[in-house]
């Protein structure tokens, strides 16, 4: 299907691949492996045709189509979620437009025996063939199904693409890619963006496609549900393994023991040709057998061993104070955005040393609750926070707080205590921060960078709670499992945002389920929640079934979603007027300042009006601030209401 042959890519005097070689075949499912910056994405890009390698080709045959998702694109931004994802039939809606235009051509024209008109009858019932073919009676029905596996409900389908977030555009492109159907996937960390529901219908998906599929994730669920075979790139070389990612550990683990033992015979032999060329290299009865010793070393193919395994590292939490036995409880806590309720009468309690998770779809409040319990949201209800507690809270927005002027290292030597200053380097390293990087200023690091380099900085804080949210999202597996077993020795109280389920098995003992406004207690681990899940959704298709009229229920629930629909619309409307409100009100007002202005600076006018010119310009200023106060409090609740409640 696709044969990578001699493949080289080097920048200057690095290599990053060299002569690598291997082929793609029809349903393969392979995952790409290897620290970050080891080539991964680059060989991806390379086979999508989006660079050129140093050396080497990849041949395909002209029927191979290629779906692509990078981690990072430029999107065009100008269309509703719907209609950007129907541009992935674009053969289907040009095949149903050439059918209405040869109908009404047909309907128009008499000539019944013509040529001309035979040839029409005919070329219709060609494309009629092919548009049923390619399903285009289903398309819409398969673009509504891959949209909401992916997420997103049916009142987002008429949404301007322009409000989404980043991580929810990615999942438009996503679903374009998929409804493509091309015979090779070549997906680059898929599921950065997806919740745990989503993800689970992106891995049914895959494992069930007809095609290939190649792909780079930090998901060790995710690639053994749906890989059946390991590319590991090692120092520009490749590694082929057919088994899924967990077996290929075991089997990465045994071949380093045997590269070790490999080096280490080999640097005794070394070792040993060399102290017998020293002893004997000025005596002439020893000459040939020095000269043939020589010889043999420079004909020695001098073995590697693959980098050490920086995930050994142990690093601690310092200890937390002390904090009282209830450390959050909530009462009736209730968030509303304007006329949408986020949160509704939620009953909440953690107490001193739990580890929970919070999990459920994008959008339903997981993120405005860990807000809210580290004080960054108003409220309505009782909200309790325990003696002595101190909160450290992560985001994805956490890496504005960093001082920019500052370096990498000295941002944690800054906040380091004890011995573990000794270790920074090393912990810097563990979360990917390596050699000269570690001197770069904060300023000039990515968004990936900052998140990372804000988590570090978070570990070494004293905190007793934590509450983190998406703390994965730009680690690699051994930074995972750095940060992972980490919290497993936490002896403080956590609260996990997370949709890797790998990375909450072992840590979380509790899970919150935050669904439809409100949040359901789980006791057990990640697992135990998702098997409870599969049977409950279950029992919920059999209650379906057993119904006498299903399309009473369809009707009931399409028209809450079109209520839903409403209600969302009219209060964005109410949001952005007044916002618009406020505008036109500053507009006003500084007309009216300027035209006193001009009237202050001119003499022609009494002390008595000059007085009351400046008593009016002071008022005019004060109400000037005020609005400005009300039009930045407007700005930042539309902010909200799309990006924490809608599209979170």
């Amino acid at each position: 299907m696709v044969s990578v042959q001699g493949l080289s890519v080097s920048f200057g005097s690095f290599d990053l691949l060299t002569d690598i070689s291997f082929l793609i075949n029809d349903k393969d499912r392979i995952g790409l492996a290897g620290k970050n910056g080891s080539g991964k994405s680059t060989l991806l890009k390379i086979i999508a045709g989006g660079q050129s390698p140093s050396a080497g080709k990849v041949d395909m045959s002209d029927e191979v189509t290629i779906g692509y998702l990078p981690q990072q694109m430029k999107v065009d931004d100008t269309t509703t979620v719907m209609n950007e994802v129907i541009t992935a039939f674009s053969e289907i809606t040009g095949l149903s437009d050439e059918i209405e235009k040869c109908s009404a051509e047909i309907a128009r024209r008499t000539d019944y025996e013509s040529t001309d008109y035979l040839k029409l009858c005919d070329h219709i019932t060609v494309i009629e063939e092919r548009y049923r073919i390619l399903g285009g009676s289903n398309y819409l029905a398969e673009a509504e199904k891959t949209l909401t596996g992916l997420g997103f409900e049916r009142k987002d389908f008429e949404r301007p693409t322009r409000e989404l977030s980043g991580g929810w555009r990615m999942r438009v492109e996503l679903a374009k890619i998929l409804l493509k159907k091309p015979s090779l996937f070549l997906l680059d960390e898929p599921t950065n963006h997806l919740d745990i529901e989503s993800i689970q219908w992106l891995e049914t998906f895959l494992t069930d496609y007809n095609g290939a599929v190649v792909l780079v994730s930090h998901d060790r669920a995710f690639l053994d549900n749906v890989t059946t075979r390991t590319i590991e790139i090692s120092l520009g070389k490749i590694y082929d393994y057919k088994v899924p990612w967990s077996k290929f550990v075991e089997l990465r683990k045994e071949r380093r023991e045997q590269q070790i033992a490999a080096f280490r015979n080999q640097q005794k032999m070394i070792d040993d040709t060399e102290k017998f060329i020293e002893r004997f290299r000025y005596k002439a009865t020893k000459a040939v057998q020095v000269q043939s010793k020589i010889k043999q070393l420079k004909k020695v193919d001098r073995l590697e061993v693959d980098e050490e395994d920086s995930s050994k590292m142990n690093l601690r939490f310092p200890p937390s104070p002390r904090a009282g036995t209830n450390v959050v409880e909530a009462e009736n806590l209730s968030k509303s955005f304007g006329y949408l309720h986020v949160l509704r009468n939620i009953d909440f309690k953690i107490h001193r040393g739990e580890k929970v998770a919070f999990v459920g779809r994008n959008g339903e409040g997981k993120t405005t609750f860990s807000r809210i319990i580290i004080g960054e949201l108003d409220y309505t209800g009782s909200l309790k926070i325990g003696h002595n507690v101190s909160a450290g809270y992560f985001a994805q927005n956490q890496d504005e707080l960093l001082d920019e002027n500052m370096s990498v290292y000295d941002t944690i030597d800054y906040v380091a205590k004890g011995e573990i200053r000794s270790k920074i380097r090393d912990m810097l390293g563990a979360f990917l921060f390596r050699g000269d990087e570690i001197d770069k200023k904060v300023k000039v690091l990515s968004g990936g960078e900052r998140s990372r380099l804000a988590l570090v900085k978070l570990l070494l804080e004293p905190h007793n709670l934590l509450v983190l949210d998406e703390p994965t999202n730009h680690l690699d597996m051994r930074s995972k499992d750095i940060l992972k077993r980490a919290l497993i020795n936490y002896d403080g109280t956590l609260i996990l945002v997370s949709h890797d389920r790998d990375f909450l098995d072992g840590i979380v003992n509790k899970i919150y389920e935050f669904r439809h406004n409100r949040i359901k207690e789980h006791i057990g681990g990640i697992y135990d929640f998702l098997r409870k899940k599969k049977i409950a959704n279950l029992k919920e298709i059999e209650k379906k079934d057993r119904r006498k009229d299903p399309n009473t229920e369809n009707i009931s629930v399409n028209k809450q979603k079109y209520l839903d629909k409403k209600e969302y619309d009219r209060n964005l409307r109410k949001l952005r007027k007044r916002l618009e409100d406020s505008e036109a009100e500053i507009e006003n007002i500084e007309t009216e300042i300027s035209l006193l202005d001009r009237v202050m600076s001119s003499t022609d006018h009494s002390a008595s009006e000059a007085n009351d010119s400046y008593v009016k310009y002071q008022e005019l200023k004060v109400r000037h601030n005020e609005e400005m106060n009300r039009w930045t409090q407007y700005t930042h609740d539309v902010e909200v209401f799309l990006k924490d409640n809608i599209l979170n």
